[in-house]
């Protein structure tokens, strides 16, 4: 095959592109160039947060407030002096109150062993019909039946005091110490509140009211229960002066 002859005015390769195919430059590009450097370069989302992480770790300081310092006024505080210097201490007003306290009477405490007999209050004395000082002693709930009280009680009725303390010193019955006090504090109640002489002393009235009924149970037989009654008694005594 013939070789196809080469035209000499045809262009070559590289030669001729230089001024059609080189790239123009933009006259804009400068200053775009300024604008993104200008632009703060955006963080990723993983630096972020470890930012965030570091910010939260650290404390925070404590806000503390400043207390408010109190205003001093200076005319106020004088004033306060001068009325404290005028004031009078307390070692003072108890040297003035002193000489007051020695004039008033010093006050007794009741039942005081200095208390004398004039001085103690005497309770309105009981007379009977005929104008006579009647001493009552009175013993409430006491723990025996009133008809064993009774049986006691009737012996010593219109007797002399030393007469009936001699007749309950001797009686073989359990209700005999009871009423025997009974007749112990009667006579002290005559002695201490109305001024009066036990051996001129008689019993005028003596006399036993039954008090309540305590109920107790007692196991019996085939699962049965009996009640038992254990009584209580008010015993009474009047003392009147001999004729």
């Amino acid at each position: 095959m013939a070789e196809k002859p080469k035209n000499e005015d045809a262009p070559v390769e590289g030669e001729g592109l230089e001024a059609e195919d080189a790239p123009k430059e933009d006259p804009d590009a400068p200053e775009a160039k300024a604008e993104a450097e200008e632009k703060p370069k955006r963080k990723s989302r993983a630096k972020k947060k470890d930012d965030d992480a570091a910010a939260e770790e650290k404390p925070k300081p404590k806000r503390t407030r400043k207390k408010a310092e109190p205003k001093a006024d200076e005319a106020g505080d004088d004033a306060k002096d001068d009325e404290a210097a005028d004031e009078p201490t307390a070692d003072e007003v108890a040297e003035r109150a002193k000489p007051d306290e020695v004039d008033k009477p010093k006050r007794r405490r009741r039942g005081a062993a200095e208390v004398s007999a004039s001085e103690r209050r005497t309770p309105a004395a009981r007379r009977d019909a005929d104008g006579k000082v009647i001493v009552r002693a009175k013993a409430r709930y006491v723990r025996t039946a009133p008809r064993k009280a009774r049986l006691v009680v009737d012996h010593i009725r219109g007797k002399s005091v030393d007469e009936a303390r001699a007749i309950l010193i001797h009686t073989p019955r359990a209700a005999s110490r009871d009423v025997l006090k009974l007749l112990d504090s009667a006579i002290a109640n005559a002695e201490n509140n109305h001024e009066l002489v036990a051996d001129e002393l008689k019993i005028d009235r003596v006399f036993v009211d039954e008090g309540p009924t305590l109920k107790r149970y007692r196991p019996r037989a085939l699962g049965r229960a009996t009640q038992i009654r254990k009584r209580t008694s008010h015993m009474t005594i009047l003392l009147t002066p001999k004729e």
